[in-house]
């Protein structure tokens, strides 16, 4: 019996008249492509960002869609230069080209007519004889121009390989006109460098491109990017018997192969490996020398004698004291006097227990001796925080470090130390090793560091548990805060959060208070928590704290991603309720309106916006793929190749709601949720709320999740370093 007849592949060249569709986690694309002759259609398939005007040659199989009709599914296409004065003048005002707009495409196609792409290309100078084009436009389009040349190529290159297109430009993004070497010498090395490309398509590509499967170049690749991998978990470091055993398992290597790889790893400085116990630590070298510097930082700061104190340091805090209005409880004086004593000093406490309090009397005490003090927190919403609190300036931590994103590093170090007297970090539990290791190179020995935050709360994002750490050495001063003020004793909220973290049962309101600031509402069934959470986010909430349904004001926070009540379908869900609008942006499975709440999930030094911050879309262009959000006040765009470091937020996971405080917080708890029900996890999620906490859930989830206190242990030996000490600091004079 004969198979099914397989047309063959449909080859034709047109212009991009429109962008329907653009997913940039996988490049799927849907085009309106026009040929010469005027005929339009449809074509989908897998592409870099295009832009209208662009001009492909494409091969693909026709397909008869039951919604869309007859539409040109594309398998290769080659971007090529249109050659007709119409098509030359819309491909450059498509703004592909850097530095070419509508009007200046066409005075350049005016003047140069068919030859202009040669122009262009070979005799770029001449366009200074257009009108508006000076040596600084020239020098953008020239630029732009070369980078548009070398991406084609690389394109062509990489098809020719069955290699996608979307890879081609991350790659192009990533190394410029570098690229075609650093595949042809490690493909691998792309799944170090390019965020979204893992092991498995770097392998893939390696082994396209003629790789030998048993190369020793495979499998130290492997071995780094499980290091790698590990960073993302939070280990400092991974155990070698344990990568051994990745190796065997996923690449089917033996261990001496493996073992051998490590061995060429360690010789060329790639990995640093040292013992841990009976077994080995293997580190990427950063981060060993970063978790050394720490340490020995840590203990030379503290060794160090602490400047003197003016006479009337009492006196000084009493009259502080007097003017904030307050009573410092006997712990909270301690804590004020040891900020002067010690040249490193830790504060931790839950909730209601002070540390605000403290940060604010430390530095009036600093002003009233004419001192200065320095404010910084890990992210923008923390820092905002403190400078409210204190009424003083507050930064970020990479702020007040002065990071230039150009060179990759910061301008404050051991050269250029910091100024001042006092340098306060709030929120420090967030604070992981490499940045604190930059903090550290940074911190002169005349000034005193003071680091306040709550160790029960989760670790860093980063690698290393720093916080916990220090304060589990016993080799800096630690002040812990535990008596709940006044203030704060009769919220329910404050109450909770404390017997979450010493494993003991919720206090309910009653049912008759209507004023309480939280609540459990029992249910087992997960279809009804998600339609009590609806209502909650929509209606009930927005009522009882006179706040409009959608702001920033009401946070969900979800302990997993999947699921009727996890991230992903609240997300879908709240936005179809709360912006049922129908003109959005739709990027892969996502969809972007006017007035939606949405969170950057990556660090932008350049922009100015980092991993966590929440905004709201202010503007849609659906045209060319562009996005506005404003973040605190500030208008940030966002191009095509941006839209993956934006996802909505009307849900959040409770690791990217870190450091921030919401009006009112709702928290779906399920049995469902199991893997993720940890006292530090709820614990985190609770205190986020400064009105109102409502939780949403079983008995038995939230019992499973007060009783869990054994939360994933991250590989890293800065405790024990600290213990341990160094032979040069123990026999200082």
């Amino acid at each position: 019996m004969k198979g099914p007849i397989i047309a063959p592949p449909e080859c034709l060249e047109g212009t991009i008249e429109q962008v329907v569709y653009y997913n940039p986690d996988n490049g799927y694309t849907v085009c309106r492509f026009a040929l010469e002759e005027g005929r339009q259609f449809t074509i989908i398939g897998t592409f870099p960002p295009l832009s209208p005007g662009e001009v492909l040659r494409v091969s693909g199989r026709w397909e008869m869609n039951p919604r869309f009709g007859q539409q040109l599914r594309v398998e290769s296409f080659i971007p090529i230069l249109p050659s007709s004065v119409k098509g030359i003048e819309k491909f450059l005002s498509s703004g592909l080209v850097r530095g070419i707009g509508p009007v200046l495409a066409r005075r350049i196609v005016k003047k140069f007519g068919e030859k202009t792409i040669e122009v262009i290309s070979e005799h770029p100078d001449r366009i200074l004889e257009v009108e508006g084009v000076g040596e600084v436009k020239l020098k953008e389009i020239k630029k732009s121009w070369t980078e548009n040349q070398h991406i084609r190529d690389l394109i062509i290159f990489l098809q020719e390989h069955n290699v996608s297109t979307s890879i081609a430009t991350k790659v192009y993004r990533q190394y410029g006109e570098k690229s075609f070497q650093v595949l042809k010498r490690n493909p691998y090395q792309l799944c170090l460098d390019i965020w979204g490309i893992g092991f498995k398509t770097a392998d893939q590509i390696a082994l396209k491109l003629g790789l030998d499967p048993a190369s020793a170049e495979r499998v130290k690749a492997f071995i780094l990017y499980l290091l790698e991998k590990g960073t993302e978990q939070g280990h400092v470091f991974s155990y070698q018997d344990e990568l051994e055993q990745s190796c065997r398992e996923e690449l089917g290597v033996e261990e001496d192969k493996a073992r051998s790889a490590l061995d060429d790893l360690s010789r060329y400085k790639l990995v640093v490996a040292e013992k841990a116990g009976e077994r080995t630590a293997v580190y990427l070298p950063h981060l060993y020398e970063a978790q050394e510097n720490v340490a020995r930082s840590l203990l030379e700061l503290d060794s160090l004698p602490s400047p003197a104190l003016p006479s009337d340091a009492e006196k000084t805090i009493s009259e502080v004291e007097r003017e904030l209005g307050l009573q410092f409880s006997p712990r909270q004086r301690e804590a004020i006097q040891e900020c002067f004593r010690r040249k490193i000093l830790v504060i931790t406490g839950g909730p209601g227990t002070g540390k605000t309090t403290i940060v604010r009397a430390v530095v009036a005490v600093f002003d009233g001796w004419g001192r200065q003090v320095l404010l910084a927190a890990p992210t923008g919403r923390a820092a905002k925080r403190l400078a409210e609190a204190t009424r003083k300036e507050a930064k970020t931590i990479h702020r007040i470090l002065e990071y230039n994103p150009k060179q990759g590093r910061f301008k404050r170090n051991e050269r250029h130390p910091l100024r001042g007297d006092a340098l306060v970090i709030d929120e420090s539990s967030m604070v992981d090793l490499l940045l604190m290791n930059s903090l550290l190179k940074a911190v002169p020995s005349g000034m005193r560091l003071i680091l306040v935050g709550d160790k029960d709360q989760l670790p860093s994002v980063g690698p290393g548990n720093l916080l916990h750490d220090i304060i589990a050495s016993g080799r800096v001063g630690v002040v812990t805060l535990d008596e709940i003020f006044r203030q704060a004793q009769g919220s329910l909220i404050v109450q909770n959060a404390h017997r979450v973290n010493q494993g003991l049962g919720l206090i309910y309101p009653p049912r008759e208070d209507r004023d309480a600031d939280f609540y459990f509402i029992h249910h087992e069934d997960e279809d009804k928590s998600f339609q009590t959470i609806m209502s909650l986010c929509c209606f009930n909430i927005p009522q009882k704290l006179g706040v409009p349904a959608l702001s920033l004001h009401i946070q969900v926070i979800s302990p997993m991603y999947k699921g009727k009540c996890g991230v992903d379908n609240l997300n879908v869900e709240l936005q179809a309720r709360l912006n049922p609008r129908s003109d959005g942006l739709k990027v892969g499975n996502r969809e972007f309106r006017v007035r939606d709440k949405v969170m950057h999930i990556r660090n932008n030094y350049e922009k100015e916006v980092f991993n966590g911050d929440i905004g709201l879309v202010v503007h849609v262009d659906k045209t060319n793929f562009r996005l506005l959000v404003d973040f605190d006040g500030r208008q940030v765009g966002f191009e095509k190749d941006d839209l993956n470091d934006i996802t909505p937020a009307y849900a959040v996971s409770v690791h990217k709601s870190q450091g921030s405080e919401y009006q009112a917080v709702v928290m779906p708890l399920l049995t469902q949720h199991y893997i993720l029900l940890q006292r530090n996890l709820f614990y985190t999620a609770l205190t986020r709320a400064k009105k109102l906490s409502v939780v949403v859930g079983s008995y038995k989830a939230l019992y499973i999740a007060i009783k869990n206190d054994k939360p994933v242990r991250r590989n890293g030996l800065l405790m024990e370093k600290l213990v341990r000490g160094f032979p040069s600091l123990l026999h200082r004079p």
